[in-house]
């Protein structure tokens, strides 16, 4: 079924390339198909790449559909959430493992989601083990203004350019330049 549902999405995006982000659930995101017990903060919980991780069973049937898809369409994969390099290698591990799975063995870009602090200082770490950077905004801001997006009471934290939140921008594509690597933007910011 994933397979089918992403190979619709790319072939409507006639040859140019779909980023596939890859399962980014946990704290505002819930899935009532993966029961997760409470957490005291969920957004510094488990979720994203973190939940992916801990249910590789999940990821690995993801990433054997976009292997599928890939043979035919340009796809790239996004993990979100990241914050260490240790993620970034299970990841890539289990994307290997989909390859060996499918017998496919079609190029396909892993790029990462730049959404916690701790992945743009890490940036240059990074850099060499990915293919592409996208700066998630919203999470972005959240996590270094330590305010939360839906408190209206913290809006002037999260709204326009805040200095600490640039120099993260600046540390990310600096250190994706220096690897040729590109950055995607999304979010308010």
């Amino acid at each position: 079924e994933q397979a089918q549902t992403l190979r619709e999405i790319a072939a409507a995006l006639d040859g140019r390339p779909l980023v596939v982000r890859t399962l980014d659930a946990g704290a505002d995101k819930p899935l009532p198909a993966l029961p997760m017990p409470a957490e005291a903060n969920p957004f510094l919980g488990v979720r994203g790449i973190r939940l992916s991780l801990q249910r590789p069973e999940v990821l690995a049937t993801q990433l054997r559909a976009i292997v599928r898809v890939a043979a035919e369409h340009p796809l790239k994969v996004m993990l979100p959430m990241v914050a260490t390099l240790g993620e970034v290698r299970a990841a890539r591990a289990l994307l290997d493992e989909a390859r060996a799975a499918t017998g496919i063995d079609v190029a396909l870009d892993l790029g990462i989601m730049v959404e916690v602090p701790a992945a743009a200082l890490a940036a240059a770490t990074l850099a060499p083990h990915v293919d592409f950077f996208s700066l998630g905004t919203n999470d972005l801001t959240q996590y270094t203004m330590a305010a939360e997006r839906g408190d209206e009471r913290l809006a002037g934290l999260l709204t326009g350019p805040q200095p600490a939140v640039l120099r993260l921008v600046k540390a990310t594509v600096e250190a994706a330049a220096a690897r040729g690597r590109w950055v995607g933007v999304c979010g308010e910011l």
